[in-house]
């Protein structure tokens, strides 16, 4: 690890996280419902852009951190904007106030997660 590469990482995840606060922040003044609209349009978007230009940049899967590409935006920016950690934290509280709701938001946040980055990565094939 090279300190351009930190540098890189930390910048990419500074922003990505200040966007991550912003979107939830634009969709939670909109919508207040029970379900944890914000962090999954936060996780799935994010899925579909890492998706997407992993791709584009012809990122292997077993080498992921080598370009400042890479580093910056794939490690960085989209692992600063998407959050795995809210997701289980929200699901932990609907489990305690909406039971109902805990195991599919995970289920469908899960699903369709895989099934954005999927899309993401077909459009950038196809797109080329």
């Amino acid at each position: 690890m090279k300190p351009l590469d930190v540098m890189w990482v930390s910048l990419g995840g500074g922003f990505g996280s200040l966007l991550r606060w912003w979107i939830g922040s634009l969709i939670s003044e909109r919508h207040h419902g029970a379900f944890p609209l914000g962090t999954f349009v936060i996780n799935i978007s994010g899925a579909f852009a890492i998706g997407y230009l992993s791709v584009l940049f012809g990122v292997d899967w077993r080498d992921r951190y080598g370009t400042v590409l890479n580093a910056g935006v794939l490690t960085g920016l989209l692992g600063g904007y998407t959050t795995f950690s809210s997701m289980q934290l929200d699901a932990a509280k609907l489990g305690g106030t909406n039971r109902i709701l805990a195991a599919p938001y995970l289920a469908l946040s899960t699903v369709v997660g895989l099934l954005s980055a999927a899309l993401g990565a077909m459009l950038a094939r196809l797109v080329g």
